[in-house]
């Protein structure tokens, strides 16, 4: 009851940290807040929150632009800055300074004002001299815009937000500039306004200065993601041309231009081509470079027919305005351009294999365990539904699900070239079309993926270490008593393999284990837990425990540990059974004696495994320690991850930490699905949600 009281206690006192957090944040944002309050003032003295300041006589005399400048109104590059034309327009305006907060909370309050003032400067200067020199042609657009003038401070804050880009961590930064420079160029292509040409031209400036969106050799996943979202912005770019009108620099177009049926036949193949980018498939590479060349194509005949016929007959013609197809095809164009430059980034097939020479067997497998050894997972490789992947100098163990390359705690192979192994994986898998992943990997491993690379902590390795074990000392007080009860009622320890034992022994145990599994409502886990089937294993030993009666009162099954040249130098526990009614304390009896046992062997350690989602964080971990302490909450009923952990306390292990070893955040929800299906291979749909009504009803109880 204890511990249900406890999350009331923090619930109770969030309001409390809540309040000084936000506090603080408010406090480091001092410019941002007060060109926001300038703003709302400015809309409450001249009544621009509710009505449309555009229509008010002050207009004329604050906005900017090149009318103003040819007048000699220099000021109003001051002035236009603080007010905003729509009342509608504000939520858009004050929702872009996020940008600029961000930017003073990071860098201060004077380079956040640099970048803004800056950056406002040279967007509305920037807009007024291209469109001064522009009209000079016979270009009905330009000379359009270099008629307007404007008020609002978007140039700076789309400079701010520009400049709180350079800031993130890869790849995000890079994402983050690609949608960013696509909905920019896009509002520029197609809707073409005096404040868009601004906002381009602020995000270009820092672009220019900062240069954190480098030209550089990117990794083959981003260039996959670059070509999907392009596609996909296409897509998004002609349903809104379809419903709404544009006036860019090839023209201008009504709604409904154009035939709603081509619309949807075009977005429909552009859905299918941007997933088949994604995952690196050549057919989608090579349906894409066709529509690029079909739709240039239709560009270069819609330049030259606009240079030679009436521009009424050419709507005729096509039946819609040549303007959306003009301004797609440069799209197109460019889009043509970086397939073209990033092709070798599209070779993977649907069932891809992953290795660079003949896929090895499992007996080639269990030799190189033994030869040069692992870690207290490695002999879970040998179990069914693994894949081995060949490197140059070693091998993953993985199974792939729901598109994701997952990895099974280290490579094996040499050690001088694990680190090796590890990039050669994350390269043929990417390029195999799956998300790599490492799942119960090592702190070696974590050092070889890429430092853009994300971890998670998944379980806590419990290891004892054998060599001089005693069972002395207050800390074994429970094992201690549990070994001295056993022989008091003359149970029996035996260390045996599972086909030695006689077909009645043999019985009673599968009959404890099928007791335990139909308890849980779900199948026995796999990937990092065993059954029966591993357990016949000639190299997996079995220690039970038996009863004066010669019953089994609770068995577990060790996996070996090899140190390399074919030594086993520790042992792994995979199961844990008992029998209902038996002997209470058995599982710290066999615990006890198999530890005792192995150490006379001459074994260097124990692990007891590691129970998954039982990591003991420490205090304002974040996030992602607070989300695995509730799934692990929401769990314990079903598998009990928690009270398993506090069991294994009792036998005094050190710790050695395992990581979920991942590409970044964006792969977490297909890494979950992987998980759940590496984890419950043979789960039904309504297995599921036996499971989930048992969670609700666990967490009544609580």
């Amino acid at each position: 009851m204890t511990d249900a009281a406890a999350p009331d206690a923090t619930a109770s006192s969030s309001p409390q940290v809540g309040r000084p957090l936000i506090v603080k944040v408010l406090r480091r944002i001092p410019a941002t807040l007060a060109v926001v309050v300038a703003l709302l003032l400015a809309g409450v003295i001249w009544g621009g929150l509710w009505s449309p300041f555009e229509d008010d006589p002050l207009f004329d005399v604050v906005s900017y632009g090149l009318p103003a400048f040819q007048q000699g109104q220099w000021w109003t590059v001051v002035t236009g800055t603080f007010f905003v034309n729509l009342p509608w327009v504000y939520v858009l305006t004050i929702g872009a300074f996020v940008g600029m907060g961000y930017l003073e909370f990071r860098r201060g309050t004077r380079i956040a004002l640099l970048y803004f003032a800056g950056g406002q400067l040279f967007a509305v200067l920037g807009a007024a001299l291209f469109f001064w020199l522009a009209a000079m042609l016979p270009w009905p657009w330009a000379q359009y815009e270099s008629l307007v003038t404007d008020v609002g401070p978007s140039g700076g804050a789309m400079a701010c937000i520009a400049a709180a880009i350079g800031l993130l961590v890869a790849p995000w930064r890079t994402r983050a500039w690609l949608v960013f420079l696509a909905f920019l160029f896009v509002a520029v292509l197609f809707w073409g306004a005096l404040a868009d040409v601004e906002h381009a031209l602020g995000a270009l400036g820092v672009l220019a200065v900062d240069r954190s969106l480098r030209v550089q050799r990117t990794t083959i996943r981003e260039q996959r993601l670059v070509a999907s979202i392009a596609i996909l912005a296409l897509g998004a770019v002609q349903i809104l041309t379809f419903l709404t009108p544009t006036f860019g620099p090839f023209g201008s177009s009504a709604p409904g231009s154009g035939s709603w049926i081509d619309v949807a036949i075009d977005t429909v193949v552009i859905l299918l081509v941007a997933t088949g980018l994604n995952r690196g498939r050549r057919w989608a590479w090579i349906v894409t470079i066709l529509l690029s060349l079909v739709n240039m194509m239709v560009g270069a005949l819609l330049i030259v027919a606009m240079l030679l016929l009436d521009h009424q007959y050419i709507e005729l013609t096509i039946d819609g305005d040549p303007t959306v197809p003009l301004a797609t095809a440069v799209l197109w164009t460019l889009i043509f351009i970086y397939l073209v430059w990033v092709r070798g980034a599209f070779q993977a097939r649907r069932r891809s294999t992953i290795g660079r020479t003949a896929t090895p067997t499992l007996d080639e497998v269990k030799d190189d365990i033994r030869q040069y050894g692992g870690g207290t997972l490695s002999w879970m490789s040998t179990w069914r539904d693994n894949n081995f992947a060949r490197t140059t100098n070693g091998l993953v163990v993985y199974q792939r699900r729901a598109g994701v390359a997952l990895a099974l705690a280290d490579p094996l192979g040499p050690a001088e070239h694990r680190a090796e192994s590890v990039r050669e994986f994350i390269d043929m898998a990417e390029r195999a079309g799956l998300i790599p992943c490492f799942f119960s990997a090592s702190e070696a491993t974590k050092a070889a993926v890429p430092d853009t690379w994300r971890s998670l902590v998944v379980a806590d390795d419990t290891i004892v270490d054998l060599p001089g074990l005693a069972f002395t000392g207050k800390q074994w007080n429970s094992v201690r008593t549990a070994m001295n009860k056993a022989g008091r009622e003359e149970m029996t320890f035996r260390m045996t393999q599972l086909k030695k034992e006689s077909w009645g022994i043999q019985q009673q145990i599968r009959a404890i284990s099928e007791m335990w599994v139909g308890d849980k409502g779900l199948p026995e886990m796999g990937f990092t837990l065993g059954s029966l089937d591993e357990a016949k294993d000639p190299e997996v030993r079995l220690a039970i425990a038996v009863s004066p009666a010669g019953d089994i009162d609770g068995f577990l099954s060790w996996l070996p540990v090899y140190g390399g040249e074919g030594e086993v130098r520790g042992w792994t526990l995979d199961l844990m059974r008992r029998r209902d009614g038996g002997f209470g304390p058995v599982m710290e009896f066999l615990i006890g004696s198999s530890a005792r046992f192995f150490s006379e062997e001459g074994a260097q350690i124990m692990s007891l495994s590691g129970a998954p989602l039982a990591h003991d964080y420490p205090p304002g971990a974040g996030m992602i320690a607070d989300l695995s302490d509730k799934l692990a909450d929401s769990l314990e009923p079903l598998y009990g991850f928690q009270s398993l952990h506090k069991f294994k306390m009792k036998f005094n292990p050190r710790f050695e930490t395992m990581y979920l070893l991942f590409h970044d955040e964006g792969d977490l929800t297909r890494i979950a699905a992987a998980l759940t299906r590496a984890f419950l291979p043979d789960a039904t749909l309504r297995q599921f949600a036996g499971a989930g009504i048992e969670l609700v009803r666990g967490g009544g109880k609580d």
